[in-house]
């Protein structure tokens, strides 16, 4: 055991002479772990019992700026006056680009808060959270409840529907929470109402930039709405940014990647943006939305390119596109035109130019229908056809072997071409002088005799013809062996 520890000393020395600058590195190493540690205090302070360590945005400088700004012009109303103005050295649109970011900074700053509700009232209705799942609702319900046991006393009508009303007020007569304390009640209390106070800031920025969305960009404000706009323009990062962002990208601003928990993706809806609540896409079938979400993405890329350029300050393009996205998609559903009956073609009387000749009567002939076929395409009235299965089943006979002979087989006659042509044959045969070609004679050369007739037929075919040529002769008998003792 010695030898091997003393092994494991040698490795260790060598690692330590072969590394480059070890302190370096553990310097670093030490310097991420204390800066690591600097920033746990921030990630843990969603769980701190202090309500400001948790919410910070209402107390700094830049929100009550912007707040201050945005309360003014509302007050001030809309001023026109400044329309040929290059657009990004517009003030009201530098504040405009400000509320789209602060309105996410609101949303965030929400989320945190709800999680900081969630964590105090969860000893007193653990099962609200999975009830209500909006956070400005949750808190509304959070502060008219309060610390009281028995919700039939406490009236939320107005601030959920009625089923789930009734859901809550059954879970809450059997949960097993308990009364807050009045120190934790008070901290729940003032988080909903801070919850309140940025939920009503936050309407008020989008209420701000949906009044000056007519003049910022009204041709993109005219096919998908202010207030749809505006959440374009913001999370897109500005007018001029919307503009050079291709369609596809427009499409999915604002997409939420959905949780499917592990079942398959065949089923659920496309992707879509801030689009999906335009009137135009609400108002299209759901067969067709995917092919308007589209169109509406592409429209208003056209529409925000416009407005960066201030090239149509009334809006009339932006109208104009609206227009022909409504008449595209009601195009689109239209049935399809009845398809009319095609009329038969006018007979030609006239001559065919065509000649007949023996190849073609040769081809029709060979092609012609026989007297078989003719009597099965035929049915006789009032007597049923002979099938190859019996019953009706099977392929059907028509009129053949119903003539009174009980067969289904017919003579079929010699073509009259084929007739033709056999007589021909014959007459040219028994013409000739039986030479079957032109290199064979009638006559032979022997060494008995020398020049003598032959025939060329036999020499052609020395066996014979018949079907005993390959066994006997034709002109050879059978001879007869008398037995000899």
């Amino acid at each position: 055991m010695a030898s091997l520890a003393d092994s494991f000393l040698a490795d260790l020395d060598e690692l330590s002479d072969n590394e480059g600058y070890p302190e370096e590195d553990n310097a670093e190493a030490a310097g991420m772990e204390e800066d690591g540690d600097d920033d746990m205090p921030d990630l843990e302070s969603l769980n701190y019992d202090d309500l400001d360590s948790v919410s910070k945005l209402q107390k700094t400088q830049r929100y009550n700026d912007i707040m201050q700004k945005v309360e003014d012009a509302l007050q001030k109303g809309t001023d026109f006056s400044n329309q040929g103005s290059i657009l990004e050295e517009d003030p009201e649109y530098q504040l405009i680009v400000d509320c789209n970011a602060l309105s996410v900074d609101i949303e965030n700053e929400i989320i945190i808060i709800h999680n900081f509700i969630r964590d105090k009232y969860r000893l007193k209705f653990p099962e609200l959270e999975s009830l209500v799942h909006h956070p400005i609702d949750y808190a509304r319900v959070v502060k008219k409840i309060g610390n009281e046991m028995d919700l039939t006393l406490v009236d939320l009508e107005g601030l959920l529907p009625s089923a789930i009303i009734m859901v809550v007020s059954v879970t809450a007569s059997t949960t097993s929470g308990k009364p807050l304390s009045e120190e934790n009640l008070e901290k729940t209390v003032e988080a909903c109402d801070r919850a309140l106070t940025l939920d009503a800031a936050k309407k008020k920025v989008l209420d701000f930039v949906e009044s000056r969305m007519g003049y910022i960009a009204p041709n993109l404000s005219a096919i998908v709405g202010s207030a749809v706009a505006s959440k374009l323009m913001g999370t897109a990062g500005g007018l001029g940014a919307l503009a050079k962002m291709p369609a596809c990208n427009v499409q999915l601003l604002g997409a939420k990647r959905k949780n499917l928990a592990g079942f398959s993706t065949a089923t659920s809806q496309f992707r879509v943006g801030y689009l999906e609540h335009t009137e135009v896409f609400q108002s299209t079938p759901p067969a067709l939305r995917t092919r308007a979400c589209r169109l509406i993405a592409a429209k208003s890329t056209l529409a925000a390119r416009i407005d960066s350029i201030r090239g149509d300050p009334t809006g009339k393009a932006g109208r104009n596109l609206l227009e022909e996205i409504r008449k595209k998609i009601e195009k689109w559903q239209e049935p399809p035109p009845a398809k009319l009956p095609k009329p038969l073609p006018v007979p030609d009387s006239e001559p065919k130019k065509k000649r007949g000749g023996r190849r073609l009567r040769k081809m029709k002939e060979r092609y012609a229908q026989t007297d078989m076929m003719k009597l099965a395409n035929r049915m006789q009235f009032g007597i049923p056809e002979e099938s190859s299965l019996g019953d009706g089943l099977g392929e059907g006979y028509g009129m053949l072997g119903q003539a009174g002979s009980g067969k289904l087989r017919v003579s079929a006659g010699q073509s009259k071409l084929a007739a033709k042509v056999a007589k021909k044959f014959k007459e040219k045969s028994y013409g000739s002088s039986g030479a079957t070609s032109g290199l064979t004679s009638s006559l032979a050369f022997t060494p008995v005799q020398g020049i003598e007739l032959s025939n060329p037929q036999a020499q052609g075919n020395p066996l014979g013809g018949g079907t005993q040529s390959t066994y006997f002769s034709e002109t050879g008998t059978f001879s007869k062996i008398r037995r000899t003792q």
